[in-house]
């Protein structure tokens, strides 16, 4: 039965619209046809989007036949929210509003049975997922450290949301890497069948066979959902732009919203072509530009604009607002890392010590999780409270507390906790089953669980190769516990956790969030060792203790007055009064890989856009000279970026340095630090520019591990110098030079 609906009156029309500027009411009031809207960082999107879904309803629309796709559950039901303070609240329950996956999965419920399911399939999450690959593996008998099963997820996941089925994946596989993933991806899409379930992919994918099935079930779903709205139009990937027009083409009445400027997610699959072609797709659209900025000053605007004009690709529009000008935006310059933390502190204490702002109002800004390192401790060391959004303390990080763990080791190695920890990290052989008889060993004997690893042949309950490997990893640690008294903290600790395995498997699973959690060791390691350099006297235990001391200081703190560190990221969607964005230099911001594309440039450009535009009142941009990387500082340059703002907005704290120099800056750092020497690694010296010299893209190339492969691109300079290599076994990897012992094949 239809929903009965009052025809709208002049007095609800106005209620609706009286709050618009003239270009929200134009979005909100454009009911059918296609339609474009493209709204500017802080223009009140929400609020068009929640009155056009109100407007649709007051105009006789029945909601259950409005669709509107999110990115986000808290955004569904907050946009729910709203529009049931506006209309009547049983209206605002029929409207089919919800993530792309939630609304799929409630609809393959009736339609299970037409592509082989049943409605009563399982949906798979992230970690199902990948036990269900893991268990693949091990039936076909793959190696798991040469693919790893995160790896294999990572590329299926991206073949079924470029819409790239097993035919096809099979078809086109030409290296054993992509043959092997074809295999695999074929055999878990098997199992997927059999245990009725889908994952998160599948749900967008066997959406579109769905409709495929048959003219009368596409032809059921245009006309129940005449009206489609989609949130965040610039973030969809090939299946959801598939399936989106799929169910519009019927009735066209399709409005898409969102920001090309802020389209950052090209790493995950989105395609900023939906929305610069939505013109190309729909050409009778109407395009609605929401240009007038409700959040930041004047000043901060037009450095946001004047950054963004610089990508080619993009839709025209120019924000304005009619708020102050308010200040300029602070460019400040530091010696280093360490440094340049103190001065963001510094500048959380001097804005928030007259009242006007607390410290809830600051917002810090990072492009990697590493950078969070040195920030947090000097916001412990200011005992400034903050909290770490949309990820958690470094400290806190699995990666960091596994290093942790195998370091405590070293100094106790009666700590069962950290032996238990880091025993199958990285996988060594030595199963739940294996390990709960050596604690059982352990108690029986009333030893340490180190002990009973050393008396592993006494465990007549273990098999011979748990034996073996049991042996095998407590003999690494007893060898370097042998060295801890006469060996350099710092190159001790380098060699040791390289030795671990850990640094490796990361880098060899090769996602996104494998080689960040690389990094974050990385950048755990380069503190490590500064620690010894500027403490000559200090023992292996001590850096130990005094991160206890530090971490041990109260972050418990529940109540909202903390400063807010995130990444880059994580702070779409939000705003602050105060944002300072740190780490802008050559390689962080934009990242080094960058580089390679013009494609990945324009990408990180919209992400610094997006960090700009999250400030209300006061924007700080932070850079250092040099930065400590992989145990020794290397010199860095200011970004690129910085110079693509119109300088008119500007305020330097000093000159900037287009070229730095590093020589004067080592005079500098050796009066705040005396302990830190600057003599470079004689081996690394000696290679440093050998790495751009004897290696260039194109170079066919051998690896101890990986075999042959094909150099595609050479990024950075001296220790920090990385190449992108596509190897014939495993695909590409990017490898650090100084470390990587390639040869010309």
């Amino acid at each position: 039965m239809a929903l009965k609906l009052v025809k709208v009156t002049n007095d609800i029309d106005t209620g609706l619209l009286d709050k618009l500027n003239e270009q929200q009411q134009e979005g909100v009031k454009t009911v059918d046809g296609p339609l474009l809207i493209v709204a500017g960082a802080g223009s009140g999107k929400t609020r068009v989007l929640t009155h056009r879904i109100a407007y649709l309803i007051e105009q006789g629309i029945n909601p259950y036949n409005i669709l509107a796709l999110t990115f986000t559950n808290k955004a569904a039901r907050e946009m729910l929210e709203r529009i049931a303070r506006i209309v009547p609240h049983e209206s605002a329950n029929k409207v089919w509003a919800g993530t792309f996956h939630s609304i799929f999965a409630r609809l393959l419920r009736y339609e299970a049975q037409n592509i082989g399911y049943t409605s009563a399939f399982s949906i798979y999450d992230t970690e199902d997922s990948l036990s269900s690959i893991k268990s693949v593996m091990n039936n076909l008998g793959v190696n798991q450290q040469k693919y790893s099963p995160q790896s294999m997820r990572g590329r299926i996941s991206w073949a079924k949301n470029q819409m790239i089925d097993v035919e096809a994946y099979s078809n086109s596989a030409e290296s054993e890497l992509e043959k092997q993933t074809s295999v695999i991806y074929h055999e878990y899409q098997k199992a997927l069948l059999i245990n009725n379930a889908m994952d998160f992919d599948d749900l967008l994918i066997n959406m579109i066979n769905a409709l495929k099935h048959s003219d009368e079930i596409i032809e059921k779903y245009q006309n129940k959902f005449k009206y489609i709205l989609v949130d965040e139009y610039q973030d969809t990937n090939r299946a959801q732009y598939i399936v989106i027009n799929m169910l519009a083409q019927k009735h066209k009445n399709l409005c898409v919203v969102g920001d090309d400027a802020q389209s950052i997610y090209r790493w995950r699959g989105a395609d900023i072509r939906n929305i610069l072609d939505f013109q190309k797709d729909y050409p009778s659209a109407k395009v609605v530009r929401l240009e007038q900025n409700y959040r930041s000053t004047k000043i901060i605007l037009g450095a946001a604009d004047s950054v963004i004009k610089y990508n080619r690709k993009q839709l025209s529009k120019t924000l304005w607002t009619d708020n102050i000008d308010g200040e300029s935006v602070k460019v400040i310059e530091s010696g280093d890392d360490k440094e340049e933390a103190d001065r963001v502190v510094n500048i959380v204490s001097e804005n928030s010590k007259n009242g006007e702002f607390s410290h809830k109002d600051f917002a810090i800004l990072y492009r990697t999780n590493a950078q969070s390192l040195a920030l947090e401790n000097a916001f412990k060391k200011a005992q400034i409270p903050y909290i770490i959004i949309g990820g958690i303390s470094f400290y806190q990080r699995k990666e960091i507390k596994d290093v942790l763990a195998y370091l405590k080791l070293l100094v106790n190695n009666k700590d069962s906790e950290s032996l238990i920890r880091v025993i199958n990290e990285p996988p060594r052989g030595i199963g739940p089953t294996s390990l709960k008889y050596i604690k059982a060993f352990a108690e029986k004997n009333n030893i340490s669980l180190y002990e009973a690893f050393l008396r592993v042949n006494e465990n007549e309950h273990l098999q011979q190769r748990a034996k073996d490997a049991a042996a095998k990893f407590i003999e690494f640690i007893g060898n370097f516990r042998s060295r801890l008294s006469s060996s350099e903290p710092g190159k001790l600790a380098e060699q040791y956790v390289s030795e671990t395995g850990i640094l490796q498997m990361y880098r060899e699973i090769n996602t996104e969030d494998s080689l960040d959690r690389w990094n974050n060791i990385q950048q755990f390691l380069s503190d490590f060792v500064d620690y010894f350099n500027r403490n000559e006297d200090a023992q292996f235990e001590d850096y130990l203790n005094q991160l206890s001391l530090l971490t041990d200081f109260d972050q418990k703190d529940t109540s909202q007055e903390q400063v807010k560190l995130m990444t880059l990221h994580s702070a779409k969607g939000l705003e602050f009064p105060v944002v300072i964005i740190a780490g802008l230099e050559h390689g962080l911001i934009p990242l080094l890989r960058a580089d390679s594309h013009f494609e990945e440039e324009e990408e990180e450009r919209r992400l610094f856009y997006v960090g700009i535009t999250r400030a209300e009142k006061l924007l700080f941009l932070t850079y250092a000279r040099n930065r400590m990387r992989f145990g020794s500082y290397s010199t860095s340059s200011p970004s690129k970026f910085i110079n693509e703002i119109d300088q008119k907005y500007l305020e330097y704290s000093q000159k900037p340095h287009n070229v730095l120099s590093y020589q004067p800056y080592k005079n500098d750092i050796k009066k705040q630090y005396p302990a830190i020497s600057f003599k470079p690694k004689k081996e690394i010296s000696e290679n440093r520019d050998e790495f751009v010299i004897k290696f260039k893209p194109g170079d066919w190339v051998n690896h101890s591990h990986f075999g042959k492969g094909k150099i595609m691109a050479m990024v950075g300079t001296g220790n920090n110098a990385k190449a992108v290599v596509n190897f014939n076994s495993v695909g590409k990897k990017v490898l650090m030079m100084q470390f990587a012992k390639l040869e010309k094949a």
